[in-house]
């Protein structure tokens, strides 16, 4: 059971991948694991990088675009460029409410949103600290919730 917990955890740990890929694969998996534990296990496993991502990316993704290891630094570039246009994306629709734009952001289990693209847009935008984990981790419990409920539906109707 403990491995089971483990790799639960770690995938949604994976950037792009996180809860939204971590639950339903546990659920189609049939891990034998508790739902609710199942549930539980992915948001911290997707909470975990939040605060680690927000104070340090930029200053890592800064440095490694002016890396002379060309890999590493299209990679940085990439992710720079990645999360300002999803920071402006982000103020642009937010006008005045971007910490409730950031928790949608996070919160709608669609590809290329999520709290590792959301909180690379906060830190990069420098939005309060504070404000972002609450934002993201309320858009991490949404999304959690909604890909607990999508997976159960689909995999029952599916294999039912």
């Amino acid at each position: 059971m403990f491995w089971k917990i483990l790799l639960v955890l770690f995938i949604s740990m994976i950037p792009l991948i996180e809860l939204r890929g971590a639950i339903p694969v546990a659920i189609g998996m049939d891990l034998g694991l508790p739902e609710w534990l199942v549930l539980i296990v992915a948001i911290i496993g997707n909470i975990l990088p939040v605060p680690i991502i927000y104070l340090f990316a930029r200053k890592v993704l800064t440095w490694g675009s002016n890396c002379k290891w060309r890999t590493f630094k299209k990679f940085c570039d990439f992710c720079l460029k990645k999360g300002e246009k999803a920071g402006k994306k982000l103020l642009q629709k937010a006008k005045g409410g971007v910490y409730w734009a950031l928790f949608l952001f996070v919160a709608i289990p669609i590809p290329g949103t999520g709290a590792w693209t959301g909180t690379l847009a906060a830190s990069i935008l420098n939005l309060d600290f504070k404000k972002t984990i609450i934002a993201i981790i309320a858009g991490i419990l949404t999304a959690g919730l909604i890909m607990l409920a999508v997976s159960l539906g689909l995999f029952k109707v599916l294999f039912g």
